[in-house]
């Protein structure tokens, strides 16, 4: 992908929705291909649950996001959008503070669904959590 088209997609995608759940939990989208798409999230009390600790939600939000805007990125949103219907996570450690950063890949891109991977890690690059994201393309038509 070329480096001003790059830049462009991170432009939009980190001045989309200002009000968004996204923006809330400090979500910034920091690079993209054809075929990823990373991001990095705060880890504070913000997102934390009860015991101090990364909130489950918190990850799952971090991944869906990542596995839509793949998946959006690589359609032509005047006619077609994704929409997710699955997404499989596993919380694999605890994390307190600091950043992750959530990086999706494709598993399969096809015409009417796509299939991602989505690995999220700290700073010392140890996985945090492992999600898939199943989307399915829909023509824009059909989104009331």
């Amino acid at each position: 992908m070329e480096q001003n088209r790059k830049k462009q997609i991170l432009e939009l995608l980190n001045s989309a929705g200002n009000q968004t759940l996204n923006k809330d939990l400090e979500i910034i989208f920091t690079d993209v291909s054809e075929e990823h798409l990373s991001a990095t999230m705060p880890v504070t009390p913000k997102v934390h649950q009860p015991l101090g600790i990364l909130h489950g939600g918190a990850s799952c939000v971090l991944a869906e996001t990542l596995g839509s805007c793949l998946s959006l990125v690589s359609l032509d949103i005047s006619k077609e959008v994704p929409v997710g219907t699955n997404l499989n996570t596993n919380h694999l450690r605890t994390k307190r503070e600091g950043i992750v950063t959530g990086t999706a890949t494709f598993i399969r891109k096809g015409n009417s669904v796509h299939v991602s991977q989505i690995e999220i890690r700290d700073e010392n690059g140890e996985l945090i959590n492992f999600t898939t994201m199943t989307n399915n393309i829909v023509p824009l038509s059909k989104i009331n």
